[in-house]
């Protein structure tokens, strides 16, 4: 796992790993030796993260991909669709398919900047699926995927191995890795960021020290596990933003056994060691990352996953809520269950906000009131668990998302009526004022 110092070794099979006496020229059991690289070869040591798979047949056994025939609202970087708007935008949440549909065919993009041909930015998406995915995979060669689930249960069958995960858990798949999703409840729906730039890896705590936010033990990479099936497999691939398909004879998910750095993981957000403010003021998000993917500008992320977890607030003087701001860095929030403390209303669960670089936002007018209202004694969010995706790069809306009826029209109304500061003295003059 990128920025973990974590190097994994797992088999399936007692022996199918190969040792210093057996390898490379005579694998165990005529297994074939093929490396996942997630960085370039002469990535420094501590940038390189690449894996060793020992599979029954190489992957490059295919036929040539052709264009993927079905309906598709799954879109790319550069995302020009539609003219960029600094308009902040709500969304309610994404309904339920009505006709059976998986976790592929379900996936529908809101968003995104950069472009995965140049290794910069991301796309963010949201699946609803009511259907397993059946005799088929699917990957992105344009970015690894972080997968946010929000409702319902998945078990995602990758080439290294199966991971079961539930909302308030995370997993990321490497770019390039086939997996394969299946339903553990009749409907499923969440979010996905797909991060074409540097891979995810731990924040720096800098003056935090060495505690705090995730915990490196805390993230679970799967134990090897395989599956030896002869009959037709599809594999969907995404590739430059489009969909491609290709019918395997046997299923992908034959990798016996693999060690190295790169891998598949799962993280349980409620595992996260919250730092808050003991004295006054606000701290910056910036102390509730799980994630991020860095630029080549230090401290300006590519994307930050951020959540906003139940947490004690204990300053003595202090405006509780998230307070009004304009930032350099843009933001696209969902919210996965139970309320977020900076809105009353209109922020559910499965729905999404977006706030581009530089537009002024902040807590609504009912959630003001309650915080300059409220008495400043310790009190603890509760019930909640919302989340963001930050960028340095603006994010481009889809057209879906500036046209589909759940974008809220009326989103701007939830900062009307703020009433004017009644200052003690008349207005100054311009004279009175100069210099």
């Amino acid at each position: 796992m990128p920025g973990f110092g974590n190097h994994f070794a797992t088999e399936a099979l007692e022996g199918a790993l190969p040792n210093g006496r057996n390898s490379p020229q005579h694998v165990p059991y005529g297994l074939y030796a093929e490396q996942l690289s997630g960085t370039a070869f002469t990535a420094p040591r501590v940038e390189n993260h690449r894996s060793w798979l020992y599979r029954l047949r190489p992957t490059a056994d295919h036929l040539p991909y052709r264009p993927y025939s079905r309906q598709t609202l799954l879109r790319t970087g550069p995302f020009t669709e539609v003219p960029p708007t600094p308009n902040r935008l709500r969304w309610d949440p994404m309904p339920m398919p009505v006709e059976p549909t998986d976790f592929v065919d379900g996936l529908v993009s809101y968003c995104g900047n950069g472009d995965p041909a140049s290794a910069i930015g991301l796309g963010v998406h949201i699946y609803a699926a009511n259907r397993s995915m059946e005799d088929r995979a699917f990957y992105s060669a344009d970015g690894e995927l972080l997968i946010v689930p929000q409702q319902g249960r998945l078990r995602i069958m990758t080439e290294m191995g199966v991971i079961d995960v539930q909302p308030e858990q995370i997993v990321v798949i490497p770019r390039g890795l086939r997996f394969s999703v299946k339903l553990l409840d009749r409907e499923v729906r969440g979010y996905v960021c797909e991060n074409y730039g540097a891979l995810f890896r731990l924040p720096d705590l800098g003056p935090i020290g060495s505690n705090g936010l995730a915990n490196p033990r805390d993230f679970e990479a799967p134990k090897a596990w395989f599956e030896d099936r002869d009959q037709d497999f599809e594999i969907v691939q995404k590739y430059c933003g489009s969909l491609w398909t290709t019918t395997l004879k046997h299923s992908p998910f034959d990798v016996v056994a693999w060690h190295g750095n790169l891998t598949p993981y799962r993280y349980d957000l409620r595992r996260f060691n919250t730092v808050n403010t003991v004295s006054f003021d606000h701290p910056d998000p910036s102390i509730f990352t799980v994630l991020t993917s860095p630029t080549d500008t230090p401290g300006t992320a590519n994307c930050d996953f951020v959540i906003f977890p139940p947490r004690w607030m204990v300053a003595e003087d202090t405006f509780r809520p998230p307070w009004f701001h304009r930032n350099v860095m843009s933001e696209y929030m969902g919210l996965i269950h139970g309320a977020y403390d900076a809105k009353a209303g209109g922020f559910a669960p499965g729905g999404a906000s977006l706030h581009n670089c530089m537009s002024g936002h902040g807590p609504d007018q009912a959630s003001y009131d309650g915080a300059v209202r409220a008495e400043l004694a310790p009190h603890k969010i509760e019930n909640t668990m919302a989340f963001m995706f930050e960028s340095r790069f603006p994010f481009q809306p889809t057209r879906f998302a500036l046209e589909t009826p759940l974008c809220q029209l009326d989103y701007d109304d939830c900062w009307s009526g703020f009433r004017k500061a009644q200052l003690p003295l008349p207005n100054t003059s311009l004279g009175d004022a100069k210099a």
